[in-house]
Order: C-alpha cells, then sequence, then structure tokens
C-alpha cells in the first residue's frame, strides 16, 4: 500500500498538464484491477486450495510493485496527473483492505484487526485531503516501514505456509498493527500542528487581529 507523501509525491504534488494516459496511472489502474483477481484467487474453495494461494500471493506481490514503481515513474518523468492523485491512494487502500477483509472471512485473520488498520488507512487517507490546503505532511519513516510490515504480513498470511508458521506470521501482523497505530496517532498531531503554524493559518489570525 502507498503511503509515500513528500516533494513531488502523487497525492500532493501541483499538477502538470500532463495527459492521464500515461505509464504510471496504467500501473496504478493494474493495481485496481488486480484487486478483484487476488480476491477470487484467495477466496476460492474457501481459501483450502494450496495452488490457487500461491497464486493469490503472486498477484497480491505484483500489485504491490506497481504501488512501488507507479509513483517513482510519476516523479522522475514528470506524469503526475490529477487522475493519478485521485486513483494512487485509492488502489492502495483497495488493495490493503480488500487483502484483511479476505483473509477475515476465511476465518484466519481477526476481524478486529481489519478494522483497525482499515479505519486507520482510510482515516489518515481523509487526513490528509483536509490539512492539503495547509501544507504538506511529507512521509514519514513509520509511514513507510508500516507499508512494508502490512506488506509482508499479508503476504504471509496468504501463502500457505501451514501452522508451523503461525506464531511467526501473527507476530509480524501485530508488529504491522502497532507501527499502523502509531504512526497514524502521529498523523493526527501533524495533522493539527500542521493547521495551527502554517501561513494559512497565520493569515487567518491576522485577518481576525486586524477586524
Amino acid at each position: 500500500m502507498s503511503t509515500n507523501l513528500g516533494p513531488g509525491d502523487p497525492l500532493v504534488a501541483p499538477v502538470d498538464p500532463v495527459s492521464p494516459w500515461n505509464v504510471a496511472n496504467y500501473l496504478t489502474v493494474l493495481r485496481l484491477a488486480l484487486v478483484p483477481v487476488f480476491l477470487v484467487l484467495l477466496l476460492a474453495e474457501d481459501g483450502d486450495d494450496r495452488g490457487l494461494r500461491i497464486a493469490a500471493a503472486v498477484v497480491f506481490a505484483i500489485a504491490a510493485y506497481t504501488d512501488r514503481i507507479d509513483g517513482q515513474l510519476a516523479r522522475s518523468r514528470g506524469l503526475i496527473t490529477s487522475f493519478g492523485k485521485l486513483a494512487d491512494p485509492i488502489a492502495d487502500k483497495a488493495l490493503t483492505g480488500g487483502a484483511l477483509v479476505g483473509l477475515s472471512l476465511l476465518g484466519e485473520l481477526p476481524w478486529a484487526v481489519t478494522v483497525l488498520v482499515v479505519v486507520r488507512e482510510v482515516g489518515v487517507t481523509l487526513l490528509r485531503f483536509f490539512v492539503i490546503r495547509h501544507g504538506v505532511m511529507p512521509a514519514s519513516r513509520g509511514g513507510k516501514l508500516k507499508t512494508t510490515l502490512q506488506g509482508i504480513a499479508i503476504g504471509l498470511y496468504v501463502l500457505p505456509l501451514g501452522e508451523v508458521f503461525a506464531a511467526g506470521r501473527a507476530s509480524v501482523m501485530l508488529l504491522a498493527v502497532v507501527v499502523t497505530v502509531v504512526t497514524g496517532l502521529d498523523y493526527v498531531l501533524r495533522a493539527l500542528t500542521l493547521r495551527q503554524t502554517s501561513e494559512r493559518a497565520a493569515m487567518k489570525r491576522a485577518r481576525k487581529t486586524a477586524a
């Protein structure tokens, strides 16, 4: 899933007059298209078919990789568009959220974990849009770590590794959830600070004082 906010990030960078029909957006659309394919493979045969689970893990890995490179291509080639800014976070949340919901439907992941992570991801995305008028909240190392841990944890749950690896994958998921919550709280604090200290906020205070 993508949370790489910073100068030139697809979510917040200035939009150039670039056609939305470009390779970066194609990869984003591909990620969205792979979500239902992944879910069909994951949920088929009640998740008991080993071959289908391996195929689902491969599709998830491919989709996750497109998340890594579409933003890099958009920034390096000047392909940032309004469509990409909107579709990229939607694709990220659809992939991660879909995987977690699918695993919970199979009874392999507690619903509490799925709800917590999905609420955090959607909430942070809305928060970033909410404060965009005040400035950019750059990606933190914690946010990047969260994305990596979520991807690894989901991959371990999707793969048919058996009970031998149950404790290991549960530990990785727990760590991912902890980092997810901590970074979510960090985003809230940073957003509140930005709203109070931004140039826009200073201008509003100055107008009130002048009035």
